[in-house]
């Protein structure tokens, strides 16, 4: 039995919590709990993640995914129809974040979790049962979680994954630009694919941006991204990047990686 992360980390996740206004259920608190646990366990021996403290893994991961939750959940409320279940995939998910966090407090019907390194899915798919059985042990429906080992690129052509999922999201994976070809395939028309990304203040941030922008129509997102600074104690260079999928993507992409090193036509 894995001790609890301890009371470090529950008073960032608090304080995360009240500056964001969400108020999570005991199971949904219960499987962030079983993640963070997990993380800090697994980490010496699996390259999860350099941070190695409850507390930074509160704030810098736990938190940092959770900062998307209130604008998804706007987005969320103002759809049609609006009972339609709500699905998740997350890009290169390494140690799950930021999509378990998100599929946990949305919460989400369904939920994948995808990254091309096998020893990080096998962490992945442990993750995912402990957040089934924490809300299960409080009486609460239980996300239905998949683990999946697959290249995001490889994951766009095949038809069960392809314009399926309600949210995407992805964090440091890849620069905007590569990024969108990934993940915007995945997006069904009507959803949203969320980066989290930082901004030094060097005007690397404004580039990559200003890069990505042509590309969005093509491939059949809102040609104007939201883009919001993280409004949590800590993180105040951190962003969020927000792109709303309007129409199908063209088959043709993505494309191979090859190919993606030069900008759309």
């Amino acid at each position: 039995m894995l001790a609890p992360p301890g009371p470090s980390f529950d008073a960032v996740l608090d304080r995360a919590l009240a500056e964001l206004g969400l108020d999570l259920t005991p199971g949904m608190r219960a499987a962030l709990d079983a993640q963070a646990r997990l993380v800090l366990a697994w980490s010496p021996f699996v390259n999860l993640t350099a941070i190695r403290d409850p507390a930074g893994v509160a704030l810098e991961h736990v938190a940092d995914s959770l900062a998307a939750v209130p604008t998804l959940l706007e987005r969320l409320a103002a759809r049609r129809p609006p009972r339609r279940p709500v699905t998740l995939l997350d890009v290169g998910s390494g140690a799950g974040y930021p999509g378990l966090p998100v599929a946990v407090a949305i919460p989400a019907a369904e939920a994948s979790l995808v990254d091309s390194v096998g020893r990080r899915t096998a962490f992945l798919e442990v993750v995912a049962s402990a957040a089934a059985r924490a809300f299960q042990d409080h009486g609460e429906e239980p996300v239905r979680w998949r683990v999946v080992t697959a290249r995001a690129e490889a994951l766009g052509r095949r038809p069960e994954y392809r314009e399926r999922w309600e949210i995407v999201t992805a964090r440091a994976v890849a620069a905007l630009p590569g990024l969108l070809e990934l993940a915007l395939p995945l997006v069904r028309p009507g959803g949203v694919f969320v980066a989290w990304k930082r901004d030094a203040g060097d005007g690397a941030f404004a580039d990559e941006l200003a890069a990505a922008l042509p590309l969005l129509e093509t491939l059949g997102a809102d040609p104007q991204p939201a883009t919001e600074r993280v409004r949590l104690t800590g993180l105040d260079d951190h962003l969020l990047v927000c792109v709303a999928k309007r129409r199908a993507t063209p088959e043709r992409y993505p494309r191979r990686t090859p190919q993606r090193r030069r900008l759309l036509p």
